[in-house]
């Protein structure tokens, strides 16, 4: 599995760069896009690229296949083509990526509490 990493990971890893290990973490699932594209292929299944350019609607092209193939490079997705004529490929979690789930929906509800009491504080007068 230690393959399953980018190449500037590992040299992070290597050369003790990371301060502690929720650094390696933000570093594997950190960017504005990734925490959403685990989130629909975690809770929703198998998507196809398309799909989750629908999802994400305002994601270009570039920065979807440049998170997808992080993703893939540290072993959280993966992507299968099936032999058929239109080729279809699909992204999905794999065992890795599937065990981030719960660190996913510990963010999920924290954010869903934190906007309610934001929402919240601001109905109250001043």
């Amino acid at each position: 599995m230690v393959s399953d990493l980018r190449e500037e990971i590992m040299d992070k890893i290597n050369n003790g760069d990371f301060n502690c290990e929720k650094e390696l973490t933000l570093s594997i699932i950190g960017g504005k896009w990734k925490l959403i594209i685990l989130w629909y292929l975690g809770k929703e299944g198998p998507h196809r690229f398309s799909q989750l350019q629908r999802l994400l609607p305002k994601i270009t092209h570039k920065m979807l296949t440049s998170q997808l193939k992080e993703l893939m490079d540290d072993g959280i997705i993966h992507r299968e083509v099936f032999p058929e004529v239109p080729p279809r490929v699909e992204y999905s979690m794999t065992e890795l990526g599937v065990t981030l789930l719960p660190v996913l929906e510990i963010m999920y509800e924290w954010g869903k509490k934190r906007i309610a009491d934001i929402k919240e504080g601001q109905k109250q007068p001043l």
